[in-house]
């Protein structure tokens, strides 16, 4: 099964961990399919984004079984990397100049002052 740049990336993860250590010290968390490996995450991540990756991490996290209302079910478990950047590269994330600064600070402009 061959997919894509795109495919093998299926979404960011942004938890409170995973933005502190993007802020700090350069890692990016992705969710990945489950059929992919380390080179083919660091191949994709350097396409799409155009950085250098330095290194790939792996999570696996098992499959979930439990029982509702008497019927059984599985949640699927994921795989997630981290992929730590080349120091001098750097994604700009939607919305990070935003959450960079602290809250309520803003530029007043004189257009807004005026009227």
């Amino acid at each position: 099964m061959e997919l894509s740049h795109f495919g093998v990336i299926k979404r960011m993860v942004m938890t409170g961990k995973s933005w502190h250590a993007f802020q700090t010290q350069n890692k990016l968390t992705f969710e990945v399919a489950r059929a992919v490996n380390k080179s083919v995450i660091k191949d994709a991540v350097e396409q799409i984004w155009k950085v250098k990756v330095e290194k790939v991490n792996i999570i696996n996290t098992p499959d979930h079984s439990g029982i509702f209302a008497r019927k059984g079910y599985v949640r699927p478990g994921l795989k997630r990397a981290i992929v730590t950047l080349k120091s001098g590269y750097r994604i700009d994330l939607p919305g990070e100049a935003m959450t960079s600064g602290s809250v309520g600070d803003r530029d007043v402009t004189s257009s807004e002052n005026e009227g």
